[in-house]
């Protein structure tokens, strides 16, 4: 093996400010930029990683063989710990090395020139100035600035109090703690797929799939609708196994999984899906990056929503608008509705992803856009038009059976809303090691073991955020270790029954809803008064 070129933080500077994706593992310098394209996960999860050492990430989502190719896009090594730059996606600044002789030393010059986890900016979740949270040219609304950004740093405060500090020393014992469990786990075969437990879930769908084809041949349309309902309900577990190659371990026939469960059987993109998971695994929680809390007008999860926001992921800015003043407020009892026909929206966010060039794939994925969509027009061949429109007679009991089967699968959409909403959303910066940000954003849901099949392994979130690709069957045992793991470095593991979560979730949509009556009445108050009525 050649010897490598030791690369400093200034030479990596320059790359990436240069325009290159360097991404740090196990101490190698990768320049991705070959990849970016090609990477089957996505192109922003790697971009989420520039200059950050991304290990962990890494190791946890790629097979030893993959982890191995990489060495060819490895341009050098560093020396020593590696402090972690704010990405350039996340608002990281980065100036090439001509320019940075001018200002000083990037020891020595202002924080606001390379944001990285040491500056201050960042530990108090101040990625950007206000102005960068605004889109060109366009208007905020929003309440009164001051008093939103008093209760997101009371957030942050709260959750510098309740975690583990987020010094060096304290993170890289944590890291390696991690990494020692995930040894462990790798070991003693908690990634081997338990097969039979596949084998009983095919025999569950088998009998309700069953039950809806004898009851819509009996003529029972509605009865029909949620046997349909509740099997799509049950077979998007596995399709969430697929997506994260925790059945076969193999791309291809995973893929090929997720496909024939998501896109042929409920008509929603497994691509899509994917595109935003691996996103949402990566930034969980993150108000302005992570698309799995970016519900706006719709819902507010914490403060840092109560104004206008630009998605990374949509690379959309969501305004702060009429819509979202009148909605906000009664979002606690808008919840379970919209999570009823949620369902609706999936479709659409499915086939604006397999329509737009962010669904292009190449190299050895380049198969999966146009399968996808045979996938799904067949499905809508089926279900739109076989059955809804051929098997159903009247206008009436279609509009019943397509909004029975689809509510029916309001349960999965809760679920997976309970963990994480009543979580934190607080940015404390990039020096928090990966686990450690992963149980502060998630939550896992306490339920007996003879309840998993209603739950689907989405019950153990938190296990599952830290290791995505360990087979769900296998999280209930595994759980075991990761309390342990938390008990070692004293991270807060937070685990709610079902029903204490929902009342947590409601009462944090409540929260959020009240603090913005207070703004608004506070705004109102200035304007005509001219004083803020904070004394």
């Amino acid at each position: 093996m050649r010897e490598c070129k030791i690369l400093t933080r200034d030479d990596i500077e320059s790359l990436i400010a240069a325009g290159d994706n360097i991404v740090i593992h196990e101490g190698n310098v990768l320049r991705l930029n070959g990849w970016l394209a090609r990477h089957p996960g996505g192109r922003l999860v790697i971009q989420h990683m520039v200059g950050r050492d991304a290990t962990d990430e890494i190791s946890i989502y790629h097979s030893s063989k993959t982890r191995r190719s990489m060495n060819q896009y490895r341009i050098g090594r560093i020396s020593g710990q590696w402090v972690n730059f704010t990405p350039p996606i996340r608002g990281g600044l980065f100036t090439q090395r001509k320019q940075r002789s001018l200002e000083g030393t990037a020891e020595t010059r202002s924080p606001s020139t390379v944001k990285s986890s040491q500056d201050p900016a960042m530990q108090s979740g101040l990625s950007s100035s206000p102005e960068d949270k605004l889109p060109v040219g366009g208007v905020d609304s929003s309440p009164t600035e001051p008093d939103n950004a008093r209760i997101v740093d009371q957030a942050l405060q709260d959750d510098l109090e309740q975690y583990p500090s987020l010094d060096s020393n304290t993170q890289r014992a944590i890291t390696l703690k991690y990494r020692d469990l995930h040894r462990k786990i790798q070991i003693e075969g908690y990634y081997d797929c338990r097969y039979w437990e596949y084998t009983k879930e095919m025999g569950r769908y088998l009998v309700i799939f069953t039950g809806f084809l004898l009851a819509l041949r009996s003529g029972w349309f509605i009865t029909s609708a949620a046997l349909l309902g509740l099997f799509w309900h049950q077979i998007m577990f596995t399709a969430h196994d697929a997506g994260h190659q925790g059945i076969s371990h193999n791309f291809v026939i995973d893929t090929l999984i997720g496909m024939f469960i998501a896109d042929f059987c409920c008509g929603l993109s497994i691509g899509w899906w994917k595109s935003s998971h691996n996103v949402h695994h990566l930034v969980t929680n993150h108000h302005e990056h992570d698309p799995d809390i970016q519900n706006a007008p719709l819902f507010a999860m914490s403060p840092s929503f109560l104004k206008s926001f630009h998605s990374s992921y949509y690379n959309f800015t969501f305004l702060w608008d009429k819509a979202a003043e009148l909605a906000i407020p009664y979002q606690r009892y808008t919840y379970y509705p919209i999570m009823g026909i949620a369902r609706f929206n999936l479709y659409l966010l499915s086939w604006c992803h397999l329509l737009s060039p962010r669904s292009a794939t190449f190299g050895a994925a380049s198969w999966t856009r146009p399968t996808e969509i045979c996938f799904m027009l067949m499905y809508w061949f089926l279900f739109g038009y076989c059955l809804v429109w051929r098997s159903i007679p009247t206008w009436s009991l279609r509009i019943m059976f397509v909004l029975v089967s689809h509510i029916i699968t309001m349960p999965l959409h809760v679920q997976i809303t309970l963990s994480h909403w009543a979580m934190s959303t607080s940015d404390v910066g990039e020096s928090e090691s990966f686990p450690q940000h992963q149980l502060r954003t998630t939550m896992d849901v306490e339920c007996p073991a003879w309840l998993d099949f209603i739950h689907g392994g989405l019950q153990f979130q938190a296990v599952h955020h830290l290791f995505p690709g360990v087979p769900r069957h296998n999280l209930r045992r595994l759980q075991q270790l990761v309390i342990q793991f938390c008990e070692e470095t004293g991270i807060k593991y937070k685990r709610l029954s079902f029903v204490a979560g929902n009342k947590d979730v409601l009462g944090k949509l409540g929260e959020v809803a009240h603090q913005l009556d207070l703004m608004m009445k506070c705004q109102k108050h200035m304007a005509a008064t001219g004083e803020s009525g904070l004394h």
